[in-house]
């Protein structure tokens, strides 16, 4: 996969498509690195006429990490921040970075959790580089809306794995409490991704710093409000990760978005539900 001098760091990303086609940006969650991505999902993208990238977001996979007590040089007016102080907005400027270097004007974009986040505050601070929005499973930042059940609190914040077994059984003890209760759990396939993630880039310590980025989010909803491009608002009725008022509470805040709420579906993007996500997110695009 190539990387990308972007925002003072490195990103490793991956496209597929016909680089002539209109782009689509998709941004991963919390410690989620670009192959969270099925590349199903991202081959039915491609072979509906779109240009897709996705890429691993500071502190996981292959992109740079802040360990060693490293600095990161993306702070506001020049400014030096501590690693575990980096903002949504810097993570919003990783990605504007990569553009940059892809030579892309805009692009559609779209957020998964976290990367619902990053997606919004990319919308917000740099409204030129998104042609249409898409937020997933994710929130607003604001502390009354989108909190996780105590149940899936606790799985997110166990101890790290000592060794590629353990990894594994953490990352099945995740997706048994937050993935989706209306589908099938495929713990064979679930089992493999965790351990050829462990093999890429095993990273918890940028975990912690990307949680902290999260806790000390903004809360947008004002901002939201200036959004104009056309946006879509996907959430799973079941989410424990993200309550579905977190959803809700972004539609509400973005003139004009479509809430599109799922029965069954948790904190995943679940296969059985790619063909009808690949309907949505063309729909929105083509409205921008």
């Amino acid at each position: 996969m190539p990387s990308a001098p972007a925002n003072g760091i490195t990103i490793e990303y991956e496209t597929i498509g016909n680089p002539e086609s209109p782009p689509v940006l998709l941004i991963t969650g919390f410690s989620c690195q670009l192959t969270e991505w099925n590349p199903l999902l991202l081959q039915a993208l491609a072979e509906s006429g779109f240009y897709v990238i996705c890429f691993d977001n500071r502190d996981v996979g292959l992109s740079t990490w802040f360990d060693n007590g490293q600095e990161d040089d993306t702070g506001a007016a020049g400014e030096q921040s501590a690693p575990s102080a980096y903002s949504m907005s810097d993570m919003a400027a990783d990605t504007a970075g990569l553009l940059d270097f892809l030579g892309l004007e805009s692009a559609h974009v779209v957020g998964y959790s976290m990367g619902g986040m990053i997606a919004q505050t990319l919308a917000i601070e740099h409204p030129e580089r998104t042609r249409t929005l898409t937020s997933i499973s994710s929130s607003t930042g604001n502390s009354a809306v989108g909190q996780p059940q105590p149940e899936a609190l606790g799985v997110l914040l166990a101890p790290p794995a000592n060794s590629r077994a353990d990894a594994v059984q953490g990352s099945l003890a995740v997706w048994r409490v937050i993935g989706s209760p209306g589908f099938p759990l495929d713990e064979e396939a679930l089992s493999a991704h965790a351990a050829a993630d462990y093999d890429r880039a095993f990273h918890p310590s940028g975990s912690e710093r990307q949680l902290n980025a999260i806790v000390t989010q903004p809360d947008r909803t004002d901002a939201l409000a200036g959004v104009r491009v056309p946006t879509l608002v996907i959430h799973g009725e079941s989410d424990v990760l993200v309550d579905p008022s977190g959803g809700l509470a972004t539609a509400a805040a973005i003139p004009g978005a479509r809430l599109k709420l799922v029965p069954g579906l948790g904190h995943d993007i679940h296969p059985d539900l790619f063909s009808e996500l690949v309907s949505e997110l063309s729909g929105n695009f083509l409205q921008g």
